[in-house]
């Protein structure tokens, strides 16, 4: 089989999990009483960015990511998820807990052809003067990712590197990854990835860093499509 109909196939397990979650949310219209699994992998979309490789105008994945990949971790799928999306509160957010809003951060930075904070990513700072200066463009951020769609897949396997939801989250990466390859489902010329200075953020056309260098094991997809099947809402 090809890489391009592995993608093809891929999507076909994504509706199909759309379907039985009864379809995307977003962010900003989520909390932690929205009736969440425990752990799981997401997989965050974007408006404007659409595949190439369907005459439909559907969106493509442009970051996939789990949680507690160490043994031992309590963090829970919404806990990650609503470190990405930042405070309902305030509207910011810590962009040193989430390497999401810090790509996210840097690449609105230069699309706007301003600085980021000075000390935006560097550190784990509890600094309030040094919050208080990076709270806009944390609300930046947080405006961004708060709008992707995204879709989420409970596994609720123990905390720990070899867990299924580490397989699914790596080998989804490998696969939809373009970088150094021919590209299939390339983002739009005007996606905002292309303004962050991480070049495997711009070679592989996801807000993703680690695995997109690496090869995906086809036999996946199998495992994919099988916990898709077996969810019980």
């Amino acid at each position: 089989m090809s890489r391009e109909s592995d993608i093809s196939r891929f999507y076909s397990i994504l509706s199909q999990l759309e379907n039985t979650l009864g379809g995307k949310r977003m962010l900003s219209r989520c909390s932690g009483r929205t009736g969440w699994p425990q752990r799981g992998v997401y997989f965050f979309f974007e408006d404007g960015e659409y595949r190439s490789d369907t005459s439909n105008q559907d969106l493509r994945v442009v970051r996939v990511g789990t949680h507690a990949l160490k043994a031992g971790s309590k963090t829970t799928l919404w806990n990650r998820l609503s470190q990405h999306r930042g405070s309902s509160r305030t509207g910011g957010g810590n962009h040193r807990a989430s390497i999401f809003r810090l790509i996210v951060g840097i690449a609105l930075a230069h699309k706007e052809q301003e600085s980021a904070p000075n000390n935006w990513g560097k550190g784990q700072t509890s600094n309030h003067d040094i919050r208080r200066a990076e709270l806009l463009h944390e609300k930046k951020v947080s405006a961004v990712i708060a709008e992707m769609p995204f879709l989420w897949l409970p596994i609720e396997d123990k905390p720990g590197p070899d867990s299924l939801r580490g397989l699914i989250e790596r080998n989804s990466i490998a696969l939809l990854s373009n970088h150094q390859r021919t590209p299939i489902n390339p983002p739009s010329k005007n996606w905002l990835g292309y303004s962050c200075d991480r070049e495997r953020v711009k070679t592989s056309g996801l807000w993703n860093q680690n695995h997109v260098t690496e090869q995906y094991e086809p036999q996946f997809l199998q495992v994919f499509e099988k916990l898709v099947g077996e969810i019980k809402l």
